[in-house]
């Protein structure tokens, strides 16, 4: 069974960074697509950011400029670096990938992150 692990999700100021964490249990070379969405109460799930195996990257224009997604695949993990955080961006993040050999997406536990002052 493949499993996401997120981290690095809290509290911050507005203005301030924050960078997420997304760990494969397995691995993620030659994975065609990843990358991020989020989640706020009574809406639906939005599209943050992506990245394809041959490293191009899609984002949302509300976080284009301050957010950054990368990817290790020796490390099978992936991250978006999120800087010039503002209060609109306090969601649940969530990762996923798309393993090619699974059907389905595979999701992360999702991290709250939250920006207030």
């Amino acid at each position: 069974q493949v499993q996401l692990v997120e981290s690095g999700g809290g509290l911050v100021q507005p203005g301030g960074s924050l960078r997420l964490s997304c760990a494969s249990t397995r691995n993620t070379f030659g994975v065609p697509a990843m990358g991020w969405y989020r989640q706020t109460p009574g809406k639906q799930r939005e599209l943050v950011a992506t990245i394809n195996n041959g490293g191009n990257t899609n984002y949302a224009d509300s976080v284009k400029g301050r957010f950054t997604i990368s990817r290790d695949n020796v490390k099978s993990t992936f991250y978006l670096q999120m800087n010039s955080l503002r209060p609109e961006d306090t969601a649940v993040y969530y990762c996923y990938v798309d393993f090619p050999f699974l059907p389905t997406a595979t999701w992360g536990q999702g991290t709250q992150v939250t920006v207030s002052s």
